[in-house]
C-alpha cells in the first residue's frame, strides 16, 4: 500500500495538482481500495489531526508574523540592528543577519522575513553599493533562521508530530540558529573585506540609545513569549494568542500604523495561507495510517541498519535525503510523512528524538531556499525584480555554508543537547 501510495502521490504531483489534495487524494484511494477501510474511518482520521490545541499555534504565530510586518515593528527592528552592528566592516550583510534573527524570534515565518526585512535589506544594501545579487543571497539565507529560532512553526509541527516537549524543541533551535548566524556574519565580513564592498557606518552610542528605545515595544513580543512558555505561565499556543494581541496593540496604539479596520484584511489574508499547511496536515494523517499499516518504519529501520550501524554514516546519508525531499516537497508536509517513519529508525541508531527535531527542521529548511519549490525564491524575485536564475546563484555560497554547519552540528550533537538537558533536567 505504500507503495501505491507514493507512486499516485507523485503522479498526481507531476500533473501540478496541489500538493495536500495529491496526498488526500492517494490516501484516500489506496485506503478504501487497498486497505479496505471505510469512507468513515478516514474522515475520522482527518479530524483527529486537526482536533489539537498544539496545532493551534501555527495560524497564530503566522498571524501574529504578518501583523508585525504591516504594523512597522519590522522598521524599528532594522534600525536597531543597524545602529548595533552596521558599524562592523560589511555593516549591512550584519544587519541583514541579525534583523532576521530578531523577526525570525518574532513571527517564526521565513516567508514573513523574505517579505518585510528582507525587501528592506536588500534595497538598503544596494543603495550602499553592495551588488544586488549579494544582498538577495544574504537575505534570503537569514530567513532561513526563522524556521529554526524559536518560535519557529515548522519546529512546533516537528515536535507535536514526534510526540516531543514543544517548548524543549523551540529552546534547542536557539543554539544552532546563533551557530549558523554566527557562520554567516564571519563570512559576510571576509567576503566584503576581500572584494572592498559595502561600507561602515559611525558607531553611534546616542542613535543606538534611540533606537533601542524605539524597538522597545516590539522587543517585548520574544520576551513576552519565551518567558512565558518557559516559565509554564502558558502553553506555546495561549503565547501564540498573546503575540497576536501584543502586536496588534503595538502597531495600532505605539506604532500607529495600522487601524482596528485593518486587522480582518490581514486575518482572511492569513487563513488563505494558514488553511494550505493545514490541509497538508489533515491529508497526512491517513498516509501515516498507511505506513503504519504496511509496517514501513521498521521496514525502513531494518533495511537502513542494513547499510551500516555507524551512526555518523547514517545521518549524512538521511542529511542528504532530507535536502532532496525538501527540494520537491513542501516541509510541513514532509514533516508529517517523514516523522512518523525516520524516527524510529534514529531512536534505534542511539540519536535523541530532540536531537532529530532539530536536524530535520534546520534541513528541510533548505527547501525554502533551493529550486525547484523553494517559496522564499520566488518571494525574493517578486521583491527585487531579478531572474529566478539570478536569485538562485545568488544563494549558493550561503547553502553550503549552512550545510558545513550542520555537518558540524551531526558530527557534535551534544551542542543541540548539552544545554537542553542543563535547562530541563528532569526533560
Amino acid at each position: 500500500m505504500s507503495v501505491a501510495l507514493l507512486l499516485i502521490f507523485v503522479a498526481l504531483m507531476a500533473l501540478g495538482v496541489p500538493i495536500a489534495i495529491s496526498l488526500g487524494s492517494a490516501s484516500v484511494i489506496v485506503l478504501i481500495t487497498m486497505g479496505n477501510m471505510p469512507l468513515t474511518s478516514v474522515i475520522q482520521l482527518m479530524y483527529t489531526s486537526m482536533n489539537s490545541f498544539i496545532m493551534v499555534a501555527v495560524p497564530l504565530f503566522i498571524l501574529s508574523g504578518s501583523i508585525m510586518d504591516e504594523g512597522g515593528i519590522a522598521d524599528k527592528i532594522y534600525d536597531l540592528a543597524d545602529s548595533c552592528v552596521g558599524w562592523i566592516y560589511g555593516g549591512l550583510g550584519h544587519v541583514s543577519v541579525l534583523c532576521n534573527i530578531i523577526f525570525g524570534a518574532m513571527s517564526g515565518s521565513s516567508v514573513a522575513a523574505v517579505a518585510s526585512i528582507g525587501k528592506m535589506s536588500i534595497n538598503a544594501m544596494a543603495k550602499k553599493g553592495y551588488p544586488k545579487e549579494y544582498g538577495v543571497g544574504i537575505n534570503l539565507a537569514g530567513c532561513m533562521l526563522a524556521s529554526v529560532i524559536p518560535p519557529s512553526i515548522l519546529m512546533i509541527v516537528a515536535a507535536s508530530t514526534a510526540g516531543e516537549s514543544i517548548g524543549q524543541a523551540l529552546m534547542a533551535g536557539i543554539v544552532p540558529g546563533i551557530f549558523i548566524g554566527g557562520a554567516f556574519m564571519v563570512y559576510n565580513y571576509i567576503h566584503c573585506k576581500v572584494t572592498g564592498i559595502g561600507e561602515k557606518s559611525k558607531f553611534d552610542v546616542r542613535r543606538l540609545g534611540r533606537s533601542f528605545i524605539s524597538a522597545i515595544p516590539a522587543l517585548m513580543v520574544p520576551v513576552i513569549l519565551l518567558v512565558g512558555m518557559y516559565s509554564g505561565i502558558y502553553t506555546p499556543t495561549e503565547g501564540a494568542g498573546m503575540a497576536v494581541a501584543y502586536a496588534i496593540l503595538v502597531s495600532i496604539y505605539v506604532y500607529k500604523r495600522l487601524k482596528w479596520s485593518d486587522i480582518p484584511r490581514i486575518v482572511c489574508k492569513n487563513a488563505r495561507q494558514t488553511g494550505t499547511i493545514l490541509f497538508i496536515a489533515i491529508t497526512a494523517k491517513p498516509a501515516g495510517q498507511i505506513f503504519e499499516l504496511d509496517g514501513l518504519p521498521s521496514k525502513l529501520a531494518n533495511f537502513i541498519l542494513g547499510i551500516s550501524d555507524n551512526q555518523l554514516v547514517i545521518m549524512f546519508a538521511l542529511f542528504i535525503f532530507l535536502i532532496i525531499v525538501g527540494m520537491f516537497m513542501d516541509a510541513t508536509a514532509a514533516i508529517y510523512i517523514l516523522v512518523p517513519i525516520l524516527l524510529p529508525v534514529v531512536k534505534q541508531l542511539g540519536v535523541e528524538p530532540l536531537f532529530f527535531v532539530v536536524f530535520l527542521v534546520i534541513t528541510l529548511s533548505f527547501g525554502l531556499i533551493t529550486p525547484p519549490v523553494g517559496v522564499c525564491l520566488y518571494a525574493a524575485e517578486n521583491v527585487t525584480g531579478l531572474s529566478f536564475e539570478k536569485v538562485v546563484k545568488s544563494v549558493m555560497p550561503w547553502i553550503f555554508l549552512t550545510a558545513g554547519v550542520l555537518a558540524l552540528l551531526i558530527i557534535f550533537p551534544q551542542i543541540i543537547t548539552a544545554p537542553i538537558h542543563f535547562m530541563f533536567p528532569n526533560g
